[in-house]
């Protein structure tokens, strides 16, 4: 039965679900794509590479420099699936190393199905990147400790006045109860006489 199962059923199944065989041609490529002989060649051209891959990146759009910067995801979405390959071919005109064949099998077999050699190459290029720094300058840090303070002080010139204000009317209770003169108490009814008995 398993031997049925190898040699019909699944490829049988397989051919259904990949009718134009992108799947397997991707999953071949990324099976052949060698990411330590293309890392030694980028190693060596390091010097050569960086203001032609500086350049590319400059021009790239806002997706791309996402991608490549602040990647989270193993896998490329299909919504970047249009600025993918443009870039793939501007690193492949510089002729930055195993750009030129990750660029083929993108345009074969699209971005997303291809996702680890094309990643693998952003990372590369990410190395050429400088990292942006935190800008911050001690003007704005001045102003902020300034204001954070004349704040505290604010709100503890707020809590003391509601604190006074609290004490002063109590006192201007206390006064008016002590000093006001005591209603005169409702004279108590005395019960009706009985009249005179005859």
């Amino acid at each position: 039965m398993t031997t049925t199962w190898k040699t019909k059923v699944a490829p049988a199944l397989k051919a259904f679900f990949d009718k134009d065989g992108k799947k397997a041609a991707a999953a071949d490529f990324s099976k052949s794509f060698d990411k330590e002989e293309i890392g030694k060649e980028i190693d060596a051209k390091k010097d050569e590479l960086a203001p032609k891959v500086l350049e590319v990146y400059e021009a790239a759009p806002a997706e791309i420099k996402h991608l490549i910067t602040a990647r989270k995801s193993t896998k490329i979405a299909k919504k970047y699936s249009t600025v993918v390959p443009k870039f793939l071919e501007d690193l492949a005109k510089i002729e930055f190393p195993g750009a030129q064949a990750v660029s083929e099998a993108v345009t074969k077999s699209g971005a997303t199905l291809v996702s680890g050699p094309v990643l693998f190459l952003f990372d590369k290029v990410a190395t050429f990147v400088p990292k942006e720094e935190p800008k911050v300058e001690e003007k704005t840090e001045a102003p902020r400790e300034v204001t954070d303070t004349t704040a505290e002080a604010e709100k503890k010139e707020e809590t003391s006045e509601t604190v006074e204000e609290v004490k002063k009317e109590e006192e201007v209770k206390t006064e008016t109860e002590t000093s006001a003169p005591a209603a005169p108490e409702a004279p108590k009814e005395e019960p009706a006489a009985e009249p005179p008995k005859q």
